[in-house]
Order: C-alpha cells, then sequence, then structure tokens
C-alpha cells in the first residue's frame, strides 16, 4: 500500500474527510489541512579496502532479509546526509568514517509495516582508516569485502542498491579501460 493511502483521518482536526489532492497529498475537506507524503532521506556508503573491493553487508531484518546489502539506511531529524551515512556505518559496521563523498541520488520505496514509503536515497563514496576491519552489528547479520568483478547485483534485495551497484560497476570498468 502506498504511505498515501495510509492516511484515512486528518492528523490535526481528526476528521474522516481527508482524502487525496493529489498524487502525493491529501486534504481535509472539514478543516482544510493538506499534508505532503514526501520521500523519507536514506544513505547508502561504498567503502572499498586496500584492494578495492566494496564492503558489502547481508540484512538481518526484512524487507530483504537474507540478502546483500550496502552499509547505510535512514537519516534521523536535525541530521545531514553525511552525519548520517557516518552514523549508520558505524552502527552496522563498528567502523568509523573519515571521509565521505557524495556520489548520485536514486529515488526508492521501502516496504515496511506494510506501507510502500517514498524514500530518496542517497549515495557516498566512504574512506575509513587504512586496515580497519567492520564487525557485523544492528542491522547487518554479516559483513564482507567482495571483488568488484564479483559483485552480482540479483543479489541485492533492495532495488536503489541494485541500481546503484550496477552504476558502481559501470563506472569502475569505464576507468578500466581509460
Amino acid at each position: 500500500m502506498k504511505a498515501i493511502k495510509s492516511y484515512v483521518y486528518c492528523p490535526l482536526c481528526g476528521s474522516r474527510h481527508f482524502s487525496e489532492d493529489s498524487f502525493k497529498s491529501r486534504r481535509c475537506m472539514t478543516c482544510g489541512f493538506e499534508m505532503f507524503v514526501n520521500p523519507s532521506a536514506a544513505v547508502a556508503a561504498f567503502i572499498t579496502n586496500s584492494a578495492g573491493e566494496p564492503l558489502l553487508t547481508r540484512r538481518r531484518s526484512d524487507p530483504a532479509k537474507g540478502t546483500l546489502d550496502l552499509p547505510g539506511g535512514f537519516c534521523d531529524m536535525e541530521e545531514s546526509a553525511e552525519q548520517a551515512v557516518m552514523r549508520e556505518v558505524a552502527e552496522e559496521t563498528g567502523l568509523r568514517i573519515t571521509c565521505a563523498r557524495y556520489l548520485f541520488s536514486i529515488p526508492n520505496s521501502y516496504h515496511f509495516s506494510g506501507i510502500d514509503i517514498p524514500t530518496l536515497d542517497l549515495f557516498f563514496c566512504c574512506e575509513v582508516a587504512e586496515g580497519a576491519q567492520p564487525t557485523p552489528m544492528d542491522d547487518a547479520e554479516e559483513c564482507l569485502w567482495v571483488p568488484a568483478d564479483k559483485l552480482d547485483k540479483s543479489l541485492f534485495g533492495l532495488k536503489s542498491i541494485r541500481q546503484a551497484v550496477e552504476k558502481y560497476t559501470e563506472s569502475i570498468k569505464k576507468n578500466l579501460k581509460n
């Protein structure tokens, strides 16, 4: 179910006359309040070791439990995307990011608690201390370094992560040709 469809009552006055006004908003016919459902910001990190192998995690929980992922998660209120990627990487792997450089974004939908939440996933190239080793924690069941030429996007359970891995592997191939 799309997130916007899950809102039945006006959060301001409680009226049931809260109907779809556009594909991204609902309006209350009683009090006039209009609520927009905009994407939640999420972050993911491409971290490579000295051999150029990206760090992957295996998802501990649904959605997509057991599939491969990149370290990352949702931004908290009053947190920048850079702060979020540093926090999420530390929570999932124990690694401390020393540098985070924005790469690109991909719109996505994240299925959680029966609702499809619109997200805007922000991808970063991150550096950690040389030789630092990850430890699976929080949402990560496993941390693994995988040779870039062995990345198989079909093993990633989340759509935007698959798309990002594809972009990442294409850029590596392009750089090898130059």
